[in-house]
């Protein structure tokens, strides 16, 4: 049997012709973005001699590319060592925010009592407070319990920041997510018996796994890129994360005049958050756009 043709949907070109001006302002900025990230990445393949000759603006490498900028980087400019700070931090927080606000999550979302209401208002209202607003009095509090100076404390100190710090955020996300999904389930795991505490680990739990994968993709960007908690608290190069490591190297650049080496280290910083982008995309769209059976 021949297959049928789908009929093919006229194009609505005055709908389009509104919204050139949109397609434009996007066609530009990414190709600004594209254009930018590839000079950085063939700057980092380069040297500094030939960076400030221009030969990278006309894409010409005269002594051939040199990966050795990027064993530099990692080794003799700390890279790996903010990278694995960078690593440490998100890693932990990511987790912790799930294990915390999933259930509290689930409870505001399933569950009504007294209070309920004013503690989403709540989260909702600490979204809106610039975390800059809150580093000094957070420094003076952490330097009068004498936490600066004990390494051990410090990671740690930093951890509870940065998970704190994102509650609100990831309880509100995932909250929406757990208020579109359809309570039949948990009626029907009630009908076999199945106590609350389980339900939510068993059944609620795995149906949220969208929203939890975007939700800590967001979080995971989040702690990688911070920079104002991490420049206040971490006061040596053992604790230092990329963001703040990676300063510390653009301001090393005027002695040492290592500029090539400097953008392979941004390349090497950048590197994991656009991995998490391109092959995670749709997991975001799924997490942002979905939300199970809606009841």
């Amino acid at each position: 049997m021949k297959k049928k043709k789908r009929a093919k949907t006229p194009v609505n070109w005055k709908k389009e012709l509104r919204l050139a001006p949109g397609y434009l302002i996007l066609l530009l900025w990414v190709a600004l973005t594209v254009v930018l990230l590839g000079w950085v990445l063939m700057a980092s393949f380069s040297t500094t001699k030939d960076i400030f000759n221009g030969n990278v603006n006309k894409f010409v490498f005269p002594t051939g590319l040199h990966f050795e900028n990027y064993a530099k980087a990692w080794s003799s400019q700390n890279v790996s060592r903010f990278f694995a700070n960078s690593l440490f931090y998100s890693v932990i927080s990511c987790a912790a925010l799930v294990l915390i606000c999933a259930p509290a999550a689930y409870v505001l979302a399933r569950f009504t009592f007294l209070g309920n209401k004013l503690i989403q208002t709540g989260f909702v209202s600490a979204m809106g407070v610039p975390v800059i607003m809150i580093i000094l009095p957070l420094f003076v509090l952490i330097s009068k319990m004498g936490i600066l100076n004990n390494e051990m404390a410090n990671r740690f100190t930093m951890i509870v920041l940065y998970v704190g710090i994102n509650v609100p955020y990831t309880t509100i996300f995932l909250l929406t997510f757990f208020q579109n999904i359809s309570r039949a389930f948990e009626e029907a795991a009630a009908i076999d018996g199945c106590p609350p505490m389980k339900t939510f680990w068993v059944i609620m739990l795995p149906m949220a796994q969208p929203g939890i994968i975007t939700v800590t993709i967001f979080n995971f960007i989040n702690v990688w890129n911070e920079y104002f908690l991490s420049l206040i608290l971490a006061n040596s190069d053992r604790l230092k994360p990329v963001a703040v490591g990676l300063y510390g190297m653009i301001n090393s650049m005027k002695y040492t005049g290592d500029w090539a080496g400097m953008f392979a280290a941004v390349i090497i910083v950048f590197l994991p958050t656009f991995l998490l982008y391109i092959f995670l995309s749709e997991k975001i769209i799924a997490g942002v756009t979905g939300g199970g059976v809606k009841g």
